[in-house]
């Protein structure tokens, strides 16, 4: 007898996200995730400025050095795997006044090296053969290069003239009276975000809780900046997933260039993850369908596109500063980009030294993990310990 099972039917995935949720759906949770975020951001703010000046104080007073920065901004991004969580953190920080702009920035480069960690850990799935794994660990490493790179060139100029935090203050100077975190009157969305706050705060009061309402409100802001950004991230990669590979085949297929880095910007900025877009070129970097010098300009989009989220969370910041930093960030990918891509020779040097990781940590296995431990914990650990 035949077979009279429909031919079309595919058992579910039970890991993947509900596809009863219609895409609009799912937008709307994303808004409501942007909302919370935001309203996380206002709680964390206000949490840390209701501590008083002894705990500001004590802040600074942990990185008061900017290399220090820089390595707290690393090992940070490492342990939450999220710069995203890291950079909306140091803006809720500006906006209550723990930290300053000169302090903030190169907590922001740091993270900006840290989060490449995701990409690199994606590439040892391949360890196993050599020819995929030389690919993709190449792949994943010309992202750390470059940021290592812009770090470099970029961090002394900002010690030592402010470089970076000049630009972004003259550009968020654009932006006063325009947006609702900087504007004297915060209109009704900053009302939006604050009222549930003042209200939390409120009920700590009426029980007679106010000295430890500053840390219950740390506390409750952090947890939402991460559930919320996890249900962004987990949203928009739904909605966006059947279209990503006919992007990239589609763009990436005319070449690398600006095309490839508007690719990485957006899908950036759609998923709210710089590691998903770039964790997810490694697999097809090591399987040949996209080259070293097609996924470069990708991860570059992506430097930029992550930046978004810094920018949203300046908008619950009572603190112009919060602006100000989170357009530093922008300012630092957008420089790095027009200091190494358009002239070929140092367009070069990010994918050389890839190249040459990939070839030795292909060689020797025992190196790639010297090299991640090193570059991502031993590192940034010492620069703490010594400044």
């Amino acid at each position: 007898m035949g077979d009279h099972r429909p031919r079309d039917q595919v058992a579910p995935d039970p890991t993947s996200p509900s596809p009863h949720i219609g895409t609009w759906a799912r937008l709307v949770l994303a808004v409501l995730f942007l909302y919370i975020f935001l309203v996380g951001i206002k709680a964390l703010e206000k949490g840390i400025g209701s501590l008083g000046a002894g705990f500001v104080d004590d802040v600074f007073a942990t990185v008061a050095h900017p290399l220090a920065g820089l390595a707290a901004g690393v090992l940070a991004t490492v342990l939450v795997q999220s710069s995203s969580v890291t950079t909306s953190t140091i803006v809720g920080l500006v906006g209550a006044g723990a930290l300053g702009i000169e302090t903030a920035v190169p907590m922001v480069m740091g993270a900006n090296i840290g989060t490449t960690i995701t990409g690199t850990l994606a590439a040892l799935g391949h360890v196993r053969q050599s020819a995929f794994f030389r690919r993709a660990f190449a792949a994943a490493t010309v992202h750390d290069y470059f940021n290592i790179l812009a770090v470099i060139v970029l961090f002394p100029l900002e010690v030592a003239f402010g470089a970076v935090s000049r630009i972004a203050i003259e550009l968020a100077s654009l932006f006063d009276g325009l947006l609702p975190g900087v504007s004297d009157d915060p209109g009704p969305v900053k009302r939006a975000i604050e009222t549930p706050v003042d209200a939390i705060t409120g009920i700590f009061e009426s029980l007679g809780w106010e000295r430890a309402a500053g840390s219950i409100l740390i506390g409750l802001g952090v947890v939402l900046i991460f559930l919320s950004l996890w249900q962004i991230t987990t949203q928009m990669r739904w909605v966006v997933s059947g279209q990503i590979e006919a992007a990239i085949n589609r763009i990436l297929g005319k070449g690398a260039g600006a095309g490839a880095m508007l690719v990485g910007l957006v899908l950036t900025v759609a998923v709210q993850s710089s590691s998903i877009t770039t964790s997810m070129l490694v697999p097809l970097a090591a399987a040949g369908v996209l080259t070293l010098s097609t996924v470069y300009p990708v991860a570059l989009g992506a430097n930029v596109g992550t930046t978004i989220t810094a920018l949203l969370a300046s908008v619950a910041a009572d603190n112009p500063d919060a602006l100000v930093v989170a357009i530093a960030h922008t300012t630092f990918n957008l420089l790095g980009i027009l200091i190494f891509y358009p002239i070929p020779m140092l367009r070069r040097i990010p994918v050389a030294i890839a190249e040459w990781t990939a070839e030795v940590g292909a060689r020797r296995r025992g190196l790639i993990a010297v090299y991640i431990i090193g570059m991502f914990f031993v590192v940034p650990i010492v620069i703490l310990f010594i400044t």
